[in-house]
């Protein structure tokens, strides 16, 4: 699982170095899942996504409004699950191409939030449930709205779903170390713009 996940980061920021100001979002999708194959991982258990601009609010189930341009000063984001032989990865992370001082606060308070998050959930070992109520609160006093239809889940040897299919939101004990994925899409209140940050709930001692 800690192979799949660094395999995974790393595909993250490969992906998003190939992210260019005037590309077609539907054209770095296509680049994303060739930066997957050539570095030997499956795209496995959900549609690879990158989201540009007014995309970047939308739940993960819904599509992408179809041609959106990034632009010169913009935000997008990456949402991947490749498989690493047995196991499943997931990951995603916000970036802001160009300088924009609402977009890059969102980004980072996406990120920022799962960090601490994940420090509540070390210190406290509260429930998903309950995680995820503290999320919210907090997303609120940064200024955010928290968008609940990206609730977490279980990942594990593919494929998870024989395991546990319940999103994290609902599981009502504490999430084991290694084998839950911690989702943050925050969203501007005005549903301008949106950020999402998420990976795997570890100790710090296997946060690399």
């Amino acid at each position: 699982m800690l192979l799949a996940r660094q395999k995974t980061r790393r595909a993250i920021r490969d992906i998003a170095a190939r992210v260019m100001p005037g590309m077609v979002e539907e054209d770095a999708v296509d680049m994303a899942k060739q930066v997957l194959l050539d570095a030997g991982l499956a795209l496995s258990w959900h549609p690879t996504r990158v989201r540009f601009g007014t995309n970047t609010i939308k739940p993960m189930k819904q599509a992408s409004v179809a041609g959106v341009i990034l632009q010169e000063n913009d935000l997008f984001f990456i949402d991947i699950a490749p498989r690493v032989e047995a196991w499943e990865g997931d990951g995603g992370a916000s970036f802001v191409v160009g300088r924009h001082a609402d977009y890059e606060r969102c980004a980072r308070d996406a990120e920022q939030l799962f960090h601490e998050l994940r420090a509540i959930w070390q210190r406290e070992r509260l429930s998903g449930r309950a995680l995820y109520a503290r999320a919210d609160r907090i997303a609120r006093t940064m200024g955010w709205e928290l968008n609940f239809d990206l609730p977490g889940h279980r990942v594990s040897d593919f494929p998870h779903a024989t395991i546990h299919t319940g999103p994290l939101a609902d599981y009502d004990l504490s999430p084991s170390a290694m084998r839950w994925i911690l989702e943050i899409h925050l969203r501007d209140p005005q549903r301008r713009y949106g950020a999402f940050f998420e990976d795997m709930l570890l100790d710090d001692a296997d946060y690399r």
